[in-house]
């Protein structure tokens, strides 16, 4: 007979912190680079940017494990772009976006390497239990 735990609560916080820290970084890809503070009037095609982050949205909503563990080390593409145009923007309102993209992408990776720990962990703990009971 197979034991499963119940779902924690911190689990389902982790969940929620990563998909939307990585749906604020597809809507502030968006913003920035249409409206707030492009690169060109009217809008850049920088604000293609944002199509790699749409793709793992799905795996984040269905809780699957390997797509938590590729987008914790795909954030970091977005925490360098942001780092870099913070430092080097003339435009306040350009630094002020990168400086909220840093910190989404600190947001869903704190996210992402928690989610992965405890689920790791209450996986360990499923298995201590079945080897325990009759």
């Amino acid at each position: 007979m197979k034991t499963t735990l119940p779902r924690s609560s911190s689990v389902a916080a982790t969940q929620w912190v990563a998909v939307g820290s990585l749906v604020g970084l597809i809507v502030l890809g968006l913003a920035w680079e249409m409206w707030l503070a492009p690169l060109r009037p009217g809008g850049s095609w920088l604000a293609l940017k944002v199509l790699p982050l749409v793709v793992p949205l799905a795996g984040l909503l269905k809780n699957r494990m390997y797509t938590y563990r590729w987008v914790s080390l795909m954030v970091w593409l977005y925490f360098i772009e942001g780092v870099v145009r913070a430092w080097s923007d003339i435009n306040r309102v350009g630094q002020v976006l990168a400086l909220i993209e840093v910190v989404l992408c600190l947001a869903l990776f704190a996210a992402c390497a928690c989610h992965v720990r405890l689920r790791l962990r209450h996986a360990a703990e499923a298995r201590n239990l079945e080897g325990v009971a009759p």
